[in-house]
């Protein structure tokens, strides 16, 4: 019966360790982040947070298998603390809504698969779309999110690591007013400028999306605007026909797959002219 019973123990150990070794485990603090770290920031607003799935404000729950947790992928959370990233990666973040599917996993995920070589990728959520949507003006340097994503981008710096890229998804908000709207433009550009000037990289990688929808009649005005922005080493990846969800405004969980993806090839075309990039 002894022996018995420290078979049994012991085969249920087994089972255990084996399915630890299968499970991710979404929520565990890296305790020693890797120096080597490919940076990336996130920023804009919803589509960029991500509503992929999101339907009554309820998240459906269900991950793409091309946004799947990966041990090499880690996210910097509201606290400053790297985690392991899984969907939603703006959960902490984005706080006044419910977060869905967004690009950056599946982004991360298209990388890593076809450059393992990078190593770890970082990802540091600061979109906020909140109840009604943010406008570029609202990340004007001196502002609240502005601040955030600066003081954010420089915690995710700590212990070694490249900001290898900005990925931007803003300007729903901005096609209700027509001024704001017109404004789009510069305002975008004075955005980008201000935030390498702060991060101390000139030439920090930005690639940044071309509206798929809008909250009001300017739609084109901006969507104008953003393909027409003209700075180095600025890239715009166009969502136009990118499929919605019932809303209309936010992007679908297959759509946010696609953007993720097109992001990515952008990013690894980008990185065969390598750059200078802000690191400590």
């Amino acid at each position: 019966m002894l022996h018995y019973t420290k078979t049994m123990s012991a085969y249920l150990l087994l089972m255990l360790l084996a399915y630890d070794g299968l499970v991710d485990r979404p929520n565990l603090v890296h305790a020693s982040p890797p120096k080597r770290k490919q940076i990336i920031l996130l920023a804009g607003q919803s589509n960029m947070s991500g509503r992929g799935g999101v339907l009554n404000n309820t998240w459906d729950g269900l991950v793409p298998l091309e946004g799947h947790a990966n041990r090499s992928i880690f996210r910097l959370s509201a606290k400053l603390t790297w985690v392991e990233a899984h969907e939603p990666l703006h959960q902490d973040i984005d706080i006044n809504v419910t977060c869905g599917v967004g690009p950056g996993m599946v982004f991360a995920n298209w990388l890593l698969d076809k450059d393992p070589s990078l190593g770890v990728v970082a990802l540091v959520p600061c979109a906020v779309g909140g109840t009604r949507g943010t406008k570029i003006s609202e990340w004007a340097s001196g502002t609240y999110l502005y601040n955030q994503l600066v003081r954010r981008a420089r915690a995710a710096l700590r212990g070694g690591g490249t900001i290898q890229a900005l990925l931007w998804y803003q300007g729903e908000s901005d096609t209700v007013n027509r001024t704001d709207a017109e404004l789009y433009k510069v305002r975008l550009e004075n955005f980008f400028v201000n935030l390498r000037a702060d991060l101390r990289s000139p030439v920090l990688p930005i690639f940044h999306v071309a509206l798929a929808s809008g909250q009001g009649p300017y739609i084109g005005t901006v969507r104008k605007a953003q393909l027409g922005v003209d700075l180095p080493n600025v890239k715009c990846v166009d969502a136009k026909r990118l499929k919605l969800q019932p809303d209309q405004l936010h992007l679908s969980t297959p759509a946010q797959v696609r953007l993720g993806e097109m992001l990515a090839r952008a990013f690894l075309k980008k990185l065969s002219s390598p750059v200078h990039t802000y690191s400590p």
